[in-house]
């Protein structure tokens, strides 16, 4: 009954999917199964990228579904979660996808489990053939390029990395084999991001002084060779597959080449 008023709660006006798939590169199947959703989330990862801009520049975010396709699609730009997970949500549900927006604590700069960061990020689960899947557009440089499998301490190789979903205490942890070590990105319980619980956390993340996202720039893209590119606090780092990552600052008088030439993104007009 919940998941029925939520559903009606997040109905939002269909988009043009064909504008979509060309948005990304897509041109397999148009039906919601498995591989569709694996193929979906890689290539919208890889074409679409994270970024910041707006928030940085003190613009609003718009999380309507017409003002998320304008921007993401037809506008060629990025945005951060709830933009991406937002957008990805609608295609997903007009696909015919049984999907849920859920809600997280990101955990990236938090390591004490006693600590709870705010519940600030968006992502969805899709339930497929009696399994429930998670998929992830919009969490930066650890964006998902497959699907996970919704299964406890299960390790699942992607192109890009290792994942594994650790449930201790009530509580789920999606983390990533990185360095060496198992790194949590953030934690989860299953609980529903209703559109209004959606508005509350954009309107925080993209205007409290001292949200990360207000006050620098951040840009991240993954690459179709299982590599990615990252871009933070002014430092560029190019991950590759074999796990060697190159960086370097990046001049401010750089950082809309930069942009442009590693992420597709044009700097906003003002």
């Amino acid at each position: 009954m919940i998941h029925r008023f939520l559903s009606k709660m997040n109905k939002e006006p269909p988009v043009c999917l064909s504008q979509y798939f060309e948005r990304i590169g897509y041109q397999g199947a148009v039906e919601n199964t498995l591989e569709v959703l694996h193929a979906l989330t890689r290539a919208h990862t890889q074409t679409i990228p994270f970024e910041n801009l707006d928030v940085f520049l003190k613009k609003p975010i718009h999380l309507e579904t017409e003002a998320l396709f304008n921007k993401l699609v037809l506008a060629k730009r990025g945005g951060y979660c709830f933009e991406q997970n937002g957008l990805f949500l609608q295609i997903l549900l007009q696909l015919g996808f049984k999907a849920r927006p859920l809600a997280a604590r990101v955990r990236l700069r938090v390591t004490d489990r006693l600590e709870m960061p705010a519940r600030t990020h968006l992502f969805i689960s899709v339930e497929l053939g009696g399994q429930q899947w998670l998929t992830d557009v919009g969490v930066g440089g650890y964006s998902l390029t497959q699907a996970l499998l919704w299964q406890e301490n299960l390790e699942q190789d992607t192109l890009h990395d290792r994942r594994r979903l650790m449930h201790e205490a009530g509580r789920w942890f999606h983390q990533v084999w990185t360095d060496n070590h198992w790194l949590d990105i953030y934690e989860f319980w299953g609980e529903e991001m209703p559109a209004s619980d959606q508005k509350v956390a954009n309107w925080y993340t993209s205007t409290y002084p001292e949200s990360s996202f207000t006050k620098q720039i951040m840009a991240a893209r993954a690459l179709p060779n299982g590599g990615r590119l990252s871009l933070l606090d002014g430092e560029f780092r190019h991950r590759h597959p074999d796990g060697r990552v190159i960086a370097h600052h990046v001049p401010s008088d750089k950082l809309k080449n930069i942009l442009l030439e590693q992420f597709a993104i044009r700097w906003p007009e003002e």
